[in-house]
């Protein structure tokens, strides 16, 4: 277990990056496209541990949706660069309101504050920041996915936002583990990073 210095439930929150269907479930989007992230898998019972660890000393949750918003067609709008990744994402994707752009089950009840995004970090373009900031909170712990993506582009925003921010390693995953190892360190220059366990510890 690693050592983290004591935290404030009351002014922190758990920020759960896309944990969705659409991403992690055998029906989603990214597995009828043939994209796979098998640790992904293993995060929404690690995360809710954690979750619930701080609901119950006073915390809040918070969690965003990437979104895929229909054009007046109906058509999904997706960023160049997603589609050219993902030529796959089709209508109904990460639509508005389905099943595949919420949150997985075993997150269900545990959720505080939903925010839907359209980019990599939950901040842009979202009412995260005014949220935590009326709710008191002064830190954030990140997990979810991708860490070299998601997770890593919210680290930032929420460090350039002067929060303290904390990264549960246990509770990430990318697209391989080495794009795992290399996000974290590459986060613990904004970041501490630290696993689920010790976070929980460190509650007071």
């Amino acid at each position: 277990m690693q050592t983290t210095d004591p935290i404030t439930p009351r002014t922190t929150a758990l920020i759960i990056i896309d944990l969705q269907n659409d991403f992690l479930d055998p029906k989603g989007a990214y597995a009828r496209g043939g994209d796979t992230n098998p640790p992904a898998l293993l995060l929404p019972e690690r995360v809710a541990t954690v979750a619930r660890a701080l609901k119950a000393a006073g915390g809040m949750v918070a969690a965003s949706q990437f979104t895929l918003w229909p054009d007046a067609a109906g058509q999904p709008m997706v960023s160049p660069h997603l589609k050219a990744l993902r030529p796959y994402l089709a209508k109904g994707d990460f639509a508005p309101g389905s099943w595949g752009q919420a949150n997985v089950d075993a997150l269900q009840g545990l959720i505080d504050v939903v925010v839907s995004k359209v980019a990599y970090s939950a901040f842009f373009n979202t009412q995260l920041d005014w949220v935590l900031r009326r709710a008191g909170i002064d830190t954030v712990a990140v997990c979810g996915i991708v860490t070299n993506g998601g997770v890593a582009s919210t680290v930032r925003d929420a460090h350039m936002r002067d929060y303290r921010t904390l990264v549960l390693e246990d509770g990430c995953a990318a697209f391989g583990e080495e794009r795992h190892r290399t996000a974290l360190a590459d986060m613990r220059n904004v970041a501490e990073v630290t696993d689920g366990a010790s976070f929980i510890a460190a509650l007071r």
